[in-house]
């Protein structure tokens, strides 16, 4: 699959600095293969490349030329397949161990974005009840679609879980967030996914769509394994990870500061193609 993400953005007066970081490389790992990856910009920067604490491939660069506009733009080419849980989960005795959860105590833990609630602490407790710990995940994500509506602008970058869940609606962000909620309470190691989603299962080769960027989350239950709340699904070749974290705060494809002007438009675009 080929991937395109494009984001732009003008500016009423010129910029004169700007420092940034995109998370716009898909990862290398056991369920994808990146065969390409570039990220450029315009104007033109140098760029460089780390690695963040959560394995995900950043791109760092800085801008001093003024500029009244700038460009992103993310080219992949990415071998995907689909993933599954663990042949032999870990039960409730393992995950609930002070070990495990010493080890993913980060991914077990709230965040701004995904808070303690009582009520949805009970709801977890009561999800969980009787169920093997990937039944119980697959119970959260469903759960979480049954209730929420998906309503495109109803939420933002900023929205916490319980903000969306009062509102019932909101976009994957929100999904995933709060199943990730539910499940830290259950006491599942989880974590938050951002990359992109192909839309047309069936597309034809060499087609390009109006692509999506996307997010999901990951479960540990002896092993990592990914589900989509948004469409309760488990994760398949349609989806392509870039970067995971314990939410959005870890994984946003492009931040930054700048000084200038302030910004009068901001485009994003996701073009993919299936190539195989």
């Amino acid at each position: 699959m080929r991937v395109v993400h494009k984001t732009g953005y003008e500016y009423a007066g010129p910029v004169t600095a700007s420092y940034n970081e995109a998370r716009l490389t898909p990862r290398s790992d056991a369920r994808q293969t990146v065969v390409l990856n570039r990220v450029e910009t315009t104007p033109a920067t140098r760029g460089y490349r780390y690695t963040d604490y959560w394995g995900s491939a950043v791109t760092a660069f800085d801008l001093h030329a003024p500029h009244t506009s700038l460009e992103v733009v993310g080219l992949s080419v990415v071998e995907t397949d689909p993933v599954r849980p663990p042949d032999e989960p870990a039960g409730w005795d393992v995950i609930t161990a002070e070990d495990t959860r010493d080890r993913y105590d980060e991914v077990l833990a709230p965040s701004a974005y995904v808070p303690v609630d009582p009520e949805l602490e009970a709801t977890a407790r009561d999800l969980a009840a009787g169920l093997e710990p990937v039944d119980a995940v697959v119970a959260a994500a469903q759960w979480v679609y049954d209730k929420m509506d998906y309503v495109p602008g109803t939420t933002g970058v900023h929205t916490s879980a319980l903000q969306a869940f009062q509102e019932r609606q909101g976009v994957c962000q929100d999904y995933a967030h709060l199943t990730l909620l539910l499940l830290r309470r259950m006491g599942i190691p989880a974590r938050y996914v951002s990359g992109y989603l192909h839309p047309v299962p069936d597309a034809a080769i060499g087609e390009t769509v109006a692509g999506q960027s996307h997010a999901w989350i990951q479960a540990w239950t002896g092993s990592w394994w990914g589900y989509d709340p948004t469409n309760a699904k488990f994760v398949s070749e349609q989806h392509t990870s870039v970067a995971i974290g314990r939410d959005y705060a870890d994984v946003p494809p492009l931040k930054g500061i700048y000084m200038g002007g302030h910004a009068t438009a901001h485009d994003v675009v996701v073009e993919v193609t299936r190539l195989a």
